[in-house]
């Protein structure tokens, strides 16, 4: 019998499913991702193939498997991450039928209508209001206007929730995806027909299956995704998490006023606590267990506009094309006359219409400017966000800074002098695949609590101090920015009018 010295974590983003095993202590022994493909059918919508989904996962864990030469029956759990919201659905015979990501907008009408009729009462009972990519708000546009997609619903899903139902044959919901999406009553962690009537959907509440902490083990590796993936069957497979509470267990933070910054597909600014924060100006509270909230301010500006700059504009892929990008932004010395960048390629907090753009090119501005000008951008949008958490009452003096902008060798210095706070880098390069690993490691018992999981699974890095001689560059930098956002406000919404008629 081999021994049960290793756990799967699994991080389903926007773009790539990840597989990465590590050992008991939280190192990576090995990874493997796979890179999926989006869709947009129309202009603000971001779709994907659920089958291509379930392939790639196969895929990744079999070429991790194979690359790691470790026994299957050495790994003792599995746990899965995913990003939050979006619209996975099941018909009534259990096969795929739309999967939406949290890049869509095209509920953008639907959530500003929903806002204006129930906002206030939705952000009393859930503590978030409506939002475009939204589960609820996106399962409300599919009512209206995909009614025939809507009548053949059989279960609403969060995408970490497929990939979990095709492991194990099991339908689940766990609670921090539930009430990241604005699903649950918080504090009382309760899914129920009056808070779904105040999204006009109080005949949907059949189609979620139950629901569980995301360290409860909801099922076993099946034969048939045993055969698929070469797991070993009969491996218990957790609820899994919203992957911005993953990815920040992943890297070290779980005590309640301990602050996590994630650079990735979205800017994801977040406060562990005991309890949740009471204010309408927070964009969103998640639990993932009893008495830990995480108070999130974010929207979908941060490395995914890099995302879209190295896939779309440079038409390139893999880590080399992000290190060119590094290398690009290193070579230039900044300068007064830098240009700037709006990060609102996928809308914003602030508004769906908004769109990103550069603006103050000059002739002698290469490419190394505009990368740098993102990279910037991209940290003022993290600095408002920073600044609705303290206005709330949470402070923030420090953070560990996780996802794709941390493995960078500029940005995690720009995002420190941007905020004017102490950065630490986590160790692990996958805190969303570690914080799952975690999660698995407390529901088999090999730690007794998160606390000391992530004690003994997380390390820190690299250390980042804000560089005193840049403080005042980057505050004008922020005020100008700023002045450039409200400026554009009209161009915006006459755009968004112009391409609604």
């Amino acid at each position: 019998m081999a021994e049960k010295n290793h756990i799967l974590g699994l991080d389903v983003g926007n773009t790539v499913i990840k597989a990465v095993l590590f050992d008991i202590a939280g190192r990576q022994v090995a990874q493997h991702a796979i890179d999926g493909h989006s869709t947009f059918p129309e202009p603000g919508y971001v779709e994907r193939d659920l089958e291509e989904l379930w392939r790639n996962g196969c895929e990744a864990i079999r070429a991790l498997l194979a690359k790691s030469s470790v026994d299957p029956r050495s790994i003792a759990a599995v746990g899965c991450a995913g990003h939050g919201n979006g619209l996975y659905l099941l018909d009534k015979k259990q096969q795929p039928l739309i999967g939406i990501q949290s890049l869509d907008s095209r509920a953008a009408a639907i959530a500003a209508e929903l806002d204006r009729q129930s906002g206030a009462l939705l952000q009393a009972r859930c503590l978030q209001r409506p939002w475009p990519a939204q589960t609820p708000s996106l399962l409300a546009w599919v009512k209206r206007h995909r009614p025939d997609i809507y009548a053949q619903t059989g279960t609403v899903l969060f995408c970490k929730d497929f990939v979990n139902f095709r492991l194990t044959g099991c339908l689940a919901n766990d609670i921090s995806d539930l009430s990241g999406a604005g699903l649950l009553a918080l504090p009382e962690v309760r899914l129920d027909r009056e808070l779904l009537s105040l999204y006009g959907l109080a005949d949907a509440l059949a189609f979620f299956p139950r629901f569980v902490e995301s360290a409860d083990i909801v099922g076993h590796v099946t034969r048939e995704a045993s055969g698929l993936t070469g797991l070993s069957e009969g491996t218990p497979v957790i609820g899994g998490f919203f992957d911005v509470v993953s990815s920040a267990m992943g890297s070290g933070v779980i005590h309640a006023g301990e602050a996590s910054i994630i650079a990735g597909t979205w800017s994801i600014n977040q406060v562990f606590a005991d309890k949740p924060v009471i204010s309408s100006d927070v964009f969103m509270v998640t639990t993932f267990g009893r008495d830990r909230y995480v108070n999130i301010e974010s929207s979908a500006t941060s490395a995914a506009n890099l995302e879209w700059y190295v896939h779309r504009i440079r038409a390139d892929h893999g880590d080399h094309a992000f290190e060119r990008c590094n290398e690009l932004v290193g070579s230039v010395t900044p300068r007064a006359d830098d240009p700037f960048f709006h990060p609102f390629i996928f809308g914003s907090r602030l508004g769906a219409e908004f769109r990103g753009g550069f603006y103050g090119l000059a002739g002698w501005h290469g490419e190394g400017h505009m990368l740098r000008a993102l990279f910037e951008g991209v940290c003022f949008e993290h600095r408002r966000h920073i600044g609705v958490l303290r206005k709330a009452g949470l402070p923030v003096e420090s953070a560990v800074m996780s996802g794709g902008g941390s493995r960078s060798q500029h940005w995690p210095q720009i995002m420190a002098d941007v905020l004017e706070i102490p950065l630490r880098v986590a160790e692990a390069r996958e805190t969303g695949a570690l914080g799952a690993a975690i999660g698995a490691a407390v529901a088999i018992n090999l730690y007794p609590d998160y606390e000391e999981a992530v004690a003994a699974m997380t390390r820190v890095a690299r250390a980042y101090r804000p560089e005193a001689s840049r403080i005042p560059r980057y505050r004008r930098r922020y005020g100008i920015y700023g002045q450039l956002t409200e400026q554009l406000r009209g161009f915006w919404s006459d755009l968004h009018l112009q391409e609604e008629t």
